[in-house]
């Protein structure tokens, strides 16, 4: 490798100096014509003025009405969202394979920059829903692209300009895909889909994987993140259960039904912790759930942030752990704990911390939301604000920790609206509370979806009550399709003794062991 440094220098010029610069995965000759193509005049006003229009267009696809200061939040996260992945072809359609070979996109636009440990867990839903075609389905044809061309046939992982670099754990590429495919999106080939994110899931070589298969967990013997690659792959086995189910495929529905409940074999039942555990069995003496960096067993976090993570299966933790009060309790555990801020100084990318929540890496990003499965939404809505008051502010420095290509922004777009996408693929989004006075989605089907917060108020912060298209709203999730529908979901917002809808027995979201 080598590194080039360009400086330029000038003669003092009345008139503002206007240069060119273009990009090419493939050559300096495409760089050339890119350029001729895209921007041929030296013109800084039209470039200017066209960007400005196609941003204002794209930013319009959601009509906020809130508070200047959540109005900057959310108008700056949206831009954030929109910002990957990103179009990464020429305009004649070569673009750079992770084989490192040109190759041509024929009938679609190649995206890459996907850093999907991150973004398959809002970000990717939230442009399944507001931009299904330029965002999702170009995304999923480049990422089979990328699987053919691919010398090891996997999907990407985390793929910069066509590239892959390997960062991060999982093969969340595969939840990306069935979330779309799940919620109708297509474009491009369901068996060639099913096919690929088989073989993510089946590549020994990669990540332990040849002993997750074998043992139904990853050994902490020699893989330092063995704990947290466990429950990750078994969230992304339960999504090909999902779609290999809706393709009529049973017996591979079955097979990776069964290894998403492998978030067990790391799930020690004696103290209510993911736990690294060795191959021959046992649990790894001594543990402390708050350990984290090199070694842990944990990426970027530790038990506090990782023993919920089975965002498919809440059910089954709230049983393993005794029932619904027992996972209150530990939520307010990790919630309110009292941590030395120099405990994580050397561990990367944790930040944003509500005591053992890690706002700033993106495996707490649910975890306010588990108050509903146990029946205690007013304790979900208690929890979201607390995060949202302290996490994000309509400043230079407003963001508690990097943004991951969207995932921070997505979680604050979702929250604001009132629910969020807990268990993609399960094609539900589960009510939070809103943080707006109004948001009209307008869809890309031409419907609008409209969320109304009547009297919301920093004294009235709980939902009293809640209707969807004018009917009573019984539950405690959003399915997709309704939301493609349009139409209008209002809540009646009240102090915490008035909130009645919050206080009541609703249905609460999907869980595979109580699957509907």
């Amino acid at each position: 490798p080598r590194g080039i440094v360009a400086v330029f220098g000038f003669n003092p010029h009345t008139k503002p100096i206007v240069g060119k610069v273009a990009l090419s995965p493939v050559s300096e000759e495409a760089a050339i014509a890119n350029m001729d193509a895209e921007v041929p005049a030296f013109d800084f006003d039209a470039v200017h003025a066209a960007a400005t229009a196609e941003w204002t267009k794209e930013l319009q696809s959601v009509d906020i009405t809130a508070p200047l200061a959540m109005q900057k939040n959310l108008y700056t996260a949206m831009y954030h969202a929109l910002m990957s992945p990103n179009l990464s072809m020429d305009v004649d359609g070569s673009y750079r394979g992770p084989d490192n070979q040109v190759h041509h996109a024929a009938g679609f636009h190649f995206v890459s920059n996907l850093s999907t440990w991150d973004t398959y867990r809002a970000e990717q839903p939230l442009m399944t829903l507001l931009e299904p075609e330029m965002r999702t389905s170009d995304l999923v044809r480049s990422m089979l692209a990328s699987r053919r061309e691919s010398p090891f046939g996997i999907l990407p992982i985390w793929q910069e300009q066509g590239l892959e670099t390997w960062c991060m754990i999982g093969y969340h590429a595969v939840p990306e895909i069935v979330d779309a495919y799940m919620k109708g999106i297509r474009g491009f080939d369901a068996d060639e889909a099913l096919q690929a994110v088989i073989a993510s899931a089946t590549y020994g070589p990669y990540g332990s994987l040849d002993e997750y298969m074998r043992l139904g967990y990853v050994s902490v013997d020699h893989d330092g993140e063995a704990a947290s690659k466990t429950v990750e792959y078994a969230f992304d086995d339960w999504t090909i259960a999902r779609m290999a189910a809706a393709t009529k495929h049973a017996e591979t529905a079955s097979q990776f039904t069964k290894r998403a409940a492998n978030w067990r074999n790391s799930f020690n039942t004696k103290d209510g912790f993911v736990e690294p555990r060795l191959a021959n069995g046992e649990y790894r003496v001594p543990f402390d759930p708050a350990q984290a960096g090199v070694g842990s067993g944990f990426t970027e976090g530790n038990a506090w942030q990782y023993s919920w993570y089975q965002p498919h299966d809440v059910q089954g933790l709230i049983d393993l752990l005794g029932g619904k009060r027992q996972l209150i309790a530990k939520l307010d555990a990790m919630f309110d704990a009292k941590v030395d801020p120099h405990q994580y100084a050397d561990v990367e990318d944790i930040s944003g911390m509500i005591g053992q929540y890690i706002h700033g890496n993106e495996p707490s990003h649910h975890l306010g939301y588990l108050y509903d499965y146990a029946g205690a939404p007013a304790r979900t809505q208690e929890r979201l604000r607390q995060i949202v008051e302290s996490q994000y502010q309509p400043t230079p420095d407003g963001l508690v920790g990097n943004d991951d290509l969207g995932q921070m922004s997505a979680w604050l777009i979702f929250t604001s609206l009132g629910f969020y996408p807990v268990a993609p693929g399960s094609n539900e989004y589960v009510i939070g509370r809103p943080f707006v006075d109004k948001a009209v989605l307008h869809l890309p089907n031409g419907k609008t979806f409209t969320i109304v917060a009547e009297h919301l108020s920093s004294s009235n912060a709980f939902i009293r009550s809640v209707t969807l298209n004018g009917k009573p709203l019984s539950r405690l999730f959003l399915r997709h399709e309704e939301i493609l529908k349009g139409g209008e979901l209002h809540f009646l917002m009240s102090t915490k003794a008035e909130a009645t809808w919050s206080m009541e027995q609703l249905e609460v979201p999907y869980s595979m062991t109580s699957a509907r």
